[in-house]
């Protein structure tokens, strides 16, 4: 029998307001790309590069001093202080090639709707407060990862920011040795599974 692929993707939450990010490409799916990184992230040092800019954008903006608009095409010398690159272009042959010079200078790079071009995906979040959960399909269908989002902020009540408030009072109240803490918050928390 022959084992089925699976997401091997590597699961990571970074802080993106230590990590400048370009995006090249002003149009709806760069729109859509800033949306979610400062949905997720508002401090980010985003430079979006693009000959032009939907009114959404730069209306966006406005509100984000660490977001800068810069009306041109993409240059090799825009990636010197960047370390992660957004590519939301319309045009597969400029997004193969930026990808590509992307990969030689060392950065993580993202291709819009291009999952073979990508170092890594941009997922649906369910945000409670503090709880954060990103969900992958390996890039094979962004819909069935919205549905799943849409279920799960349903399931994840508000309140549970405040739970994790309780928790984490507890967790710095405990006195032992490790194992002794870990054994606690796990009785502790032990209701949860049926709860939610």
């Amino acid at each position: 029998m022959t084992k089925k692929p699976q997401n091997n993707l590597f699961p990571i939450f970074l802080k993106l307001e230590h990590l400048p990010l370009l995006i090249v490409g002003g149009g709806k799916v760069g729109l859509e790309k800033l949306e979610a990184v400062l949905q997720n992230s508002p401090a980010t040092d985003v430079r979006m590069v693009s000959y032009t800019f939907l009114p959404e954008i730069q209306e966006l903006v406005k509100d984000f001093p660490s977001v800068v608009l810069v009306e041109k095409g993409f240059e090799e010398k825009d990636l010197a202080d960047r370390t992660i690159v957004i590519l939301a272009l319309n045009d597969l042959a400029a997004s193969q090639e930026i990808q590509q010079i992307c990969k030689r200078k060392g950065k993580l790079v993202n291709v819009a709707d291009k999952p073979e071009l990508c170092d890594f995906y941009l997922g649906s979040v369910v945000r409670k407060g503090n709880l954060k959960i990103a969900i992958s399909t390996n890039g094979k269908s962004p819909t069935v990862a919205k549905r799943i989002k849409e279920t799960l902020n349903e399931v994840f009540p508000e309140e549970i920011d405040e739970l994790l408030d309780k928790m984490q009072a507890i967790r710095n109240s405990l006195v032992g040795d490790f194992a002794s803490k870990v054994q606690r918050l796990n009785e502790i928390t032990e209701t949860l599974k049926t709860k939610i």
